[in-house]
Formats: C-alpha cells, sequence, structure tokens
C-alpha cells in the first residue's frame, strides 16, 4: 500500500505560507483552517520548510510575545521529513514514529509537494483496508449473503 492510495482518499488542496509571512499570520492560518502545520514555500512554489505548532510553542517560549512579529523563514523547520507518493505506508508510519511528527508532506518524484498526510490520515487508511479485507474474508469463506 503506498502513500498514493491515502492521498486519494483526502482533500487534495494543500494550504501554504510564503516564507516572508510573520508569525502571527501563519498562526491566524493554522486557528483558521484548523491544521498543525503549514509547508513554507518560496516565490516559485517550492517548499523550502514547515511551520509546525510545535515551532509555535517553542518560540513563544523562547521570544514571549516578540515571537509573533518574527518571519516565517527564521523560525520554521528548515529539514523537512517527508515522503514519497510512492513509498509505502508502513515506511511512513515508520519514519513518522522516528521523529515523533505528525504530518508529513508527501512529494512527487519531481520533488513537488503534492499533499500532506497525517498520522490520523493513515490509521483510517488502515482501518479502512483492514476492514475490507475482513469482509472479504467473511465472504469467501462463508459466501456471499
Amino acid at each position: 500500500m503506498q502513500i498514493r492510495s491515502v492521498l486519494s482518499g483526502t482533500s487534495r488542496s494543500i494550504i501554504t505560507i510564503g516564507r516572508d509571512a510573520t508569525v502571527s499570520e501563519a498562526v491566524g492560518v493554522l486557528v483558521r483552517e484548523n491544521i498543525g502545520s503549514l509547508p513554507v514555500v518560496d516565490d516559485t512554489g517550492a517548499m523550502v520548510g514547515i511551520f509546525t505548532e510545535r515551532d509555535v510553542l517553542r518560540g513563544l517560549h523562547d521570544q514571549g510575545k516578540e515571537f509573533c512579529h518574527a518571519p516565517i523563514q527564521s523560525v520554521m523547520t528548515p529539514q523537512v521529513v517527508s515522503c514519497s507518493v510512492s513509498e509505502s505506508v508502513h515506511d511512513a508510519m515508520g519514519r513518522m514514529s522516528e521523529h515523533r511528527i505528525g504530518q508529513l508532506p508527501v512529494l512527487e518524484d519531481d520533488g513537488s509537494l503534492i499533499g500532506l498526510v497525517s498520522v490520523g490520515d493513515l490509521i483510517r487508511f488502515l482501518h479502512e483496508s483492514a476492514e475490507e479485507e475482513r469482509k472479504n474474508l467473511l465472504n469467501y469463506v462463508y459466501g456471499s449473503a
């Protein structure tokens, strides 16, 4: 099972923010869209980092209210942990667990950002797959009802 399959069942709209936005603007987007992370993109749309709830907490702790005026590019996480659209769900879950992150940007083979998957997306996908397999096995063993 590939990440491609998970993305087919989720919304394809990707909410991003420019690297010149302020922390205050980014937090507004996180709250308004009810999301936990924002890919940060440059003028060409290429991902240059990610801004997460964890970045907000760390920044407020370290810098106080002045943090809200900082540009995203100075506080984002520049080394983005991501996955390929052709990667297995199992490998993606392992990467999320290893890095203790809740969302993974998904990249096309050419490196372009095509979506994000969350832990919840992966759990839902695996649960639905297991349920479908259970139904198929029951149908095989007991026949059609």
